[in-house]
């Protein structure tokens, strides 16, 4: 979402009001994301509450005002992470809708199969870029910033993985006897 920079610029000057306009314009971005990634109503609104102090926090620091979704979503990212390593639990996602992306990224026809259970034989930076990606639209070099990772390194996370989920899919449809 593009906000005034003006508005960001008195964010970051300090300003609480400002922060909290933002805020409100960025509530329903962040209670989605937040879902997508923990599950449950209760957990986003953690998340988003320690997402939310941490970025009043650390505002000062924002360098580039342009930015400030993205780096307001990575904080968020972090948070959701941090929920769900402390729970033991891994990153859910709406496998049909997955699904859909992963169709018109590779204009191919996937029939339906059990795509959990492929994600879920993924390492976990695999599965991360994998569902940043398709799932929620980011580029490459936004996958690199939230995952503190180098643009190179994402784009081989999404080959090999990519490469991983083809070959797990194809000995399902083997052994389900669904070759074409």
């Amino acid at each position: 979402m593009k906000h005034d920079l003006h508005t960001v610029e008195r964010a970051i000057k300090g300003d609480a009001a400002a922060f909290e306009e933002l805020l409100f314009l960025e509530e329903k971005m962040l209670y989605y994301k937040a879902i997508s990634y923990v599950g449950n109503k209760e957990d986003a609104l953690d998340a988003i509450q320690e997402a939310t102090c941490k970025a009043f926090l650390s505002i000062g620091k924002l360098k580039n005002p342009e930015y400030f979704s993205t780096w307001l979503f990575k904080i968020l990212i972090h948070e959701c992470y941090n929920l769900l390593r402390k729970r033991k639990q891994i990153i859910p996602y709406e496998e049909n809708e997955l699904l859909k992306k992963l169709d018109e990224k590779q204009d191919k026809e996937i029939e339906s199969f059990h795509l959990s259970e492929a994600l879920s034989t993924l390492n976990t930076s695999y599965q991360t870029s994998i569902i940043l990606f398709y799932y929620h639209d980011l580029s490459i070099k936004d996958i690199s910033e939230v995952m503190e990772k180098p643009v190179g390194t994402v784009k081989t996370y999404l080959r090999r993985a990519k490469k991983k989920l083809k070959s797990e899919l194809e000995r399902s449809y083997k052994l389900n006897g669904k070759i074409t």
